[in-house]
């Protein structure tokens, strides 16, 4: 009888250290299958901003999340972390009634990232990396710097990016003619070594603050970590504000004029 106690007990143990050792690999599988529906997330959002559509909480449930719709939050999150790192895109509640997002261009740039590119895969994302490299450096990177942070998101001259195309063409060309890189020989260097400057289309459209912000947050810091760029953003928010009642001013100043000019008496 004892024998039999022990014989049963003995197998009872086994099987809890059996069903003990699999529960790892049964939270592996799911949070290897919660990855996969965050890709296929990310796909869908991007179709939706090729397309300049709204999305809603029920469409991403519907078309991607399915079963896991318990884990949306969290499938949302991750998928949100990337777009924003990635692309360049922030995705935005903009109805918390009907959950409806839209996907909105990191920094408010008027560059799109899909001009010259026939499937359209947004690149805001590498431009903003680069302008905060620039920026980081003091306002001038050498190619040298801006291709070792490059390098480090495994993005190489020369070799074609899933999503960015040919990378070396992109930052030396395409987005120099669209006005937001300035790219240029090193003065008295010898051989010819080449640097990187913001052009003039992102000293109009890029807020240094939210900038520092974005890079900030890559870092897992704050923008104060960062002194001399956060100063210098301080007075790029004064200038900003500056200008802007500036151009206030002289808009009602033109419209009291024009009325005056209208009625004379």
């Amino acid at each position: 009888m004892e024998k039999s106690d022990r014989g049963s007990s003995s197998q009872e143990e086994m099987e809890q250290s059996s069903t003990l050792q699999s529960l790892p690999d049964l939270e592996n599988l799911h949070i290897d299958l919660l990855d996969e529906k965050v890709e296929l997330l990310i796909s869908f959002l991007l179709q939706k901003y090729q397309m300049r559509e709204p999305v809603t909480k029920a469409d991403m449930i519907g078309n991607v999340v399915k079963e896991y719709k318990d884990d949306f939050v969290e499938i949302l999150r991750s998928a949100s972390e990337r777009m924003e790192l990635v692309f360049g895109l922030d995705v935005k509640e903009v109805d918390p009634i009907s959950h409806s997002y839209t996907l909105a261009n990191k920094l408010d740039l008027t560059y799109n990232g899909m001009l010259s590119d026939q499937q359209g895969m947004p690149k805001t994302g590498l431009l903003i990396i680069i302008l905060g490299v620039i920026f980081m450096e003091g306002n001038c990177a050498t190619e040298e710097e801006v291709w070792k942070v490059l390098n480090m998101m495994d993005i190489y001259s020369g070799r074609k990016h899933f999503i960015f195309g040919e990378p070396g063409r992109l930052i030396t060309s395409d987005l120099v003619k669209e006005k937001y890189l300035e790219y240029q020989q090193v003065p008295t260097s010898d051989p010819p070594r080449y640097e990187f400057l913001w052009g003039p289309r992102a000293h109009a459209e890029v807020n240094k603050m939210k900038l520092l912000e974005f890079l900030a947050k890559i870092h897992g810091t704050n923008p104060k970590s960062f002194p001399s760029q956060y100063q210098e953003a301080l007075r790029d928010e004064e200038e900003r504000a500056r200008a802007r009642i500036e151009a206030t001013a002289g808009t009602s100043a033109m419209a009291s004029a024009s009325s005056d000019f209208s009625h004379p008496y």
